[in-house]
């Protein structure tokens, strides 16, 4: 079992920035990759970023790329997501996740890849 808390959210201007956290404790050594997505009102839950526990490699949805990164701090057992420029559609409740197989780049955007998830922490992007 890995429990994962999300930190950081909350209210921001368009074009402002936010950092998230996602601290993970418990079996964190059994987990390949951490990811990141976003459920807004009434929509899907939405892959936005994902990274490899080794090598950190990197993974990013097409809305999000050369804003956001996502970052880990291996001796931390935390996931980090930066986003800046934000946009009002960005507006969503985050999730952090993590995945207990090996994971590519066909398959860490699925949400079915992943095992554990957070709670969630809200970013409110206003215009």
């Amino acid at each position: 079992q890995v429990q994962l808390v999300e930190s950081g959210g909350g209210l921001v201007q368009a074009g402002g920035s936010l950092r998230l956290s996602c601290a993970a404790s418990g079996r964190t050594f059994s987990s390949y990759a951490m990811g990141w997505f976003r459920q807004a009102p009434g929509k899907e839950r939405e892959f936005v970023a994902g990274i490899m526990w080794s090598g950190g490699s990197t993974y990013y949805a097409d809305s999000v790329k050369g804003r956001f990164t996502i970052s880990r701090d291996n001796a931390k057992n935390t996931v980090y997501l930066q986003m800046n420029s934000l946009k009002p559609p960005d507006t969503a409740v985050y999730y952090c996740a993590a995945a207990f197989h090996p994971v590519g780049s066909l398959t860490i955007g699925h949400i079915k890849t992943y095992g554990s998830w957070g709670q969630g922490t809200q970013v409110a992007v206003s215009s």
